[in-house]
């Protein structure tokens, strides 16, 4: 077969170093659409994202020859240095270390979307800790839960 056909989703879950509360409104604003434009950049299509000050979502359909490593490096590290550049923040701007990654059914996409829409509202009852041992444990991912946000 000469060409790869593939239909591939990612939610990832990214939080500020030491989980500080720095995605204030008028910075989401910016930072949302810049994602987006990192994800086209990668040939990439960003579905869905949004957050609280202390994390994002992003769903993404993503390309056969993107691995999900490269894919993040990209999001955080171009969002990290233009958030700096740019002074959008007072202070030096970093994203934690690592990430949680889940890939995604085309059938439950709309699910996701929505869930990731929802994420004000969610974040009204539930914390970004809890949230977050929660995914893990619904997809299956072992973890150390005390190494989890060290």
């Amino acid at each position: 077969m000469p060409s790869t056909y593939t239909q591939n989703y990612y939610h990832a879950v990214f939080s500020t170093k030491e989980r500080a509360g720095l995605i204030a409104p008028d910075l989401e604003e910016r930072l949302y659409p810049f994602l987006a434009g990192t994800a086209r950049d990668l040939r990439c299509t960003l579905l869905a994202v949004n957050g609280a000050p202390d994390h994002v979502h992003v769903l993404m359909r993503y390309r056969a020859d993107l691995s999900h490593s490269e894919m993040m490096q990209q999001l955080k590290g171009r969002s990290s240095k233009w958030i700096n550049e740019e002074h959008l923040v007072r202070g030096h701007f970093s994203w934690q270390e690592g990430y949680g990654g889940f890939t995604v059914s085309r059938s439950v996409v709309p699910e996701v979307e929505a869930y990731i829409r929802r994420q004000k509202e969610h974040h009204q009852r539930t914390d970004f800790q809890s949230e977050f041992l929660e995914l893990l444990r619904r997809h299956g991912i072992e973890f150390d839960p005390t190494e989890v946000f060290k």
